[in-house]
């Protein structure tokens, strides 16, 4: 992290370009006992078994790194500077995705990810500096199942104070509506089944004093997961591929609605999440 002696600058970020182009790859089972969890998580009657098709965003529970504790920094998260760059900003964000679906992954087959930082870019503006990393995966699996996703996470500096976050407004012509209330265990328990331990989602004292946030910060993946179970409950085909854009944080306990509403001839499905007050938190296109 930065000192007096020693400032974070757009030019002292420019290094973390080197980063650009480093990859892994990770193998791991798709385990029907994972996927119990998180259907129990999201309070579902129904977990998908061996064979059958993972979920689209159920694959957020698996490549997770294993970290030793030692390892791991004081925001919860690794320590920086392995395979992603070490951006010297406290606050870590997963600010969008994009994903796109060949053929179905299913529960019980090996699968390897491939991950390549795609793009790592700096901006100084009226919020302070903000590094944008964007990673590339490639995930495939033993039984053919093949899909690509491209994700950005947001690194951004320390907050003085707790503030809110004022939000757009939401649309209110969804044709599909359900409330959500995020209460800290299903943070907790998403958390564990994604091995996160970002202390923004469970650890009130950090959360509030630390990094300035009003209260538990719903994970962008969890609220992500919840509106594409909110759309395969309201639409009988798997999308081809999903973008999804984070708008503001959702903190909990407060509830928040999960929408949906089909467009273009029905090629394509809006969904959004909106807060308590009604403000924009996410939205995700379905494309079909």
């Amino acid at each position: 992290m930065s000192d007096s002696a020693n400032p974070v600058t757009a030019a002292s970020l420019a290094p973390l370009k080197d980063w650009i182009g480093r990859s892994e790859s990770v193998s791991e089972v798709l385990a029907p006992a994972q996927a119990a969890k998180l259907a129990a998580t999201i309070d579902l009657a129904h977990a998908p078994v061996t064979g059958e098709p993972l979920p689209p965003l159920w694959h957020w529970m698996f490549f997770n790194a294993v970290a030793p504790a030692g390892e791991i920094g004081p925001d919860g998260h690794p320590k920086r500077g392995g395979f992603l760059p070490p951006v010297p900003l406290p606050r870590r964000m997963w600010a969008a995705s994009r994903l796109s679906f060949e053929t179905p992954l299913r529960v019980g087959e090996m699968a390897t990810r491939r991950a390549e930082i795609a793009d790592v870019e700096i901006k100084d503006g009226r919020s302070g500096l903000l590094v944008f990393v964007t990673i590339r995966y490639r995930i495939s699996t033993t039984g053919g199942g093949a899909m690509e996703e491209e994700n950005t996470v947001v690194y951004r500096g320390a907050a003085a104070t707790a503030t809110a976050t004022v939000a757009d407004p939401a649309p209110t012509n969804s044709r599909w509506r359900r409330e959500i209330y995020p209460d800290p265990v299903l943070l907790f328990r998403y958390s564990a089944v994604t091995f996160n331990g970002h202390r923004i989602h469970y650890d009130q004292p950090y959360v509030t004093g630390v990094e300035g946030y009003p209260g538990l910060v719903v994970h962008g993946p969890l609220t992500a997961t919840l509106l594409a179970e909110h759309l395969r409950a309201h639409w009988p085909a798997a999308p081809s591929g999903v973008s999804i854009r984070a708008r503001s944080p959702l903190f909990a306990p407060a509830p928040f609605t999960v929408h949906g509403l089909p467009e273009e001839g029905d090629k394509r499905v809006a969904l959004w999440a909106a807060n308590a007050a009604g403000g924009l938190a996410m939205t995700m296109e379905a494309r079909f």
